[in-house]
């Protein structure tokens, strides 16, 4: 599909946020009959939009879907959206899901009757439809090995694009980082000493996929290669810790 036909916009709606979070995460964590229980690397999305479970045989989740009496426990799933790169508040969204469970072939089968979705910006309860008819951001899954890629091998290209940043934004800053990417755009982590603020890049076209997304740097590095360099940043500091 040809970059034409999109429709551009300067970041992800709030469904398609949503299921990136949930495509990008490894674990849940979930809620129900008085208990909670976390599961790692069992979540998928089927494609009309519930969330399957693979729980183990041993799992209270499990023993209390098959047990209920209407066969349906209602539950709450959360997923938290970590930055791959380490930075100060890490996590960048979380999203909640409440609904009921089904079992299907001795899986559990997740149909969301509320979402709702809280990043910096604040909380906002996502259509349940939308949720289930959006898809997540093509490069959810690869973001984790791109910007840690960027932040480790290519600390340059991430000073380079600072020129493309207000300068008062950077005025304090001891550290930039990558802390996010998606098909429309890149997010820098300016951090202070006891402050910090995100900026964002955004594409001059959507990157639907990792070829067009190197493109989308290119360009983005070439419009940082024509701005006069601003007055630099203090030398980068070693990762700190951060949850």
């Amino acid at each position: 599909m040809g970059d034409d036909t999109h429709v551009w916009t300067a970041e992800p709606g709030a469904a398609e946020r949503a299921r990136s979070v949930l495509a990008a995460a490894w674990s849940c964590a979930v809620t129900a009959g008085g208990f909670r229980e976390e599961f790692v690397e069992v979540h998928g999305m089927s494609d009309d939009g519930r969330v399957l479970l693979e729980a183990p045989e041993e799992s209270a989740l499990l023993t209390a879907a098959i047990c209920a009496p209407r066969g349906e426990p209602s539950a709450v799933l959360e997923f938290a959206d970590v930055a791959p790169v380490p930075v100060r508040k890490r996590i960048r969204a979380r999203l909640w899901l409440a609904g009921r469970f089904t079992v299907e072939d001795g899986r559990l089968a997740f149909r969301a009757a509320r979402v709702v979705l809280r990043q910096a910006s604040g909380a906002v309860v996502v259509d349940p439809d939308e949720f289930a008819a959006a898809r997540p951001d093509p490069l959810a899954t690869a973001e984790a090995r791109l910007l840690t890629h960027l932040a480790d091998c290519h600390g340059d290209a991430v000073d380079r694009l600072t020129r493309l940043v207000d300068p008062g934004s950077l005025h304090g800053a001891v550290r930039v980082r990558p802390l996010a990417v998606d098909r429309h755009g890149l997010t820098l982590r300016i951090e202070r000493l006891r402050t910090g603020g995100d900026v964002r890049l955004p594409f001059h076209r959507p990157a639907d996929d990792l070829g067009r997304l190197t493109e989308r740097m290119h360009v983005l590095l070439s419009r940082a290669s024509a701005v006069s360099c601003p007055r630099p940043l203090p030398q980068r500091q070693r990762a700190d810790g951060d949850g």
